[in-house]
């Protein structure tokens, strides 16, 4: 089964990819590694949400947040690449999380994008992550997530 009909079978649909807001692309590839630049989540009506884990949003929100962020992510490396059938490996995630100090969820709220990935790529998307809580974030984003995929030419 190719990655589209997976997407569908999920009942997943991505949004339009995410534009970058400054002087920076939303990938870069070197040889068969395929970086993506930190994204957030966005709403279907394009708008993202803004505040804290730990106040304005409990973990189970964190983790849908995660999980929209990986949609964005998937759709900026569709678009990058002209199909998902080129990822041969999702190598990393890296999260940050716009928490209060005294928040302790944080992997639990990047298990969004982690399971995701796992539900749309199976054993080609177990991969290594890191989470880190945050201060602040930009746009005052509640989680901001950075890929690298290992890619193929089909």
């Amino acid at each position: 089964m190719n990655i589209e009909d997976t997407l569908k079978a999920l009942n997943l649909e991505l949004p339009e990819a995410s534009n970058p807001k400054g002087s920076y692309s939303n990938c870069v590839r070197t040889g068969n590694l395929l970086y993506v630049s930190g994204k957030g989540p966005v709403t279907g009506l394009g708008e993202a949400p803004q505040g804290r884990l730990g106040s304005e949003y409990t973990t189970a929100q964190g983790y849908e947040f995660a999980r929209m962020t990986g949609l964005d992510i998937l759709a900026a490396v569709k678009l990058e690449l002209g199909s998902l059938d080129k990822v041969a490996k999702v190598i990393k995630l890296q999260g940050f999380i716009n928490t209060t100090h005294d928040f302790q969820q944080h992997p639990k709220v990047l298990d969004g994008c982690s399971d995701l990935m796992v539900e749309v790529f199976g054993e080609k998307g177990i991969h290594a992550r890191s989470v880190f809580g945050a201060m602040s974030l930009r746009g005052n984003l509640p989680i901001i997530i950075d890929s690298i995929f290992e890619v193929v030419d089909q």
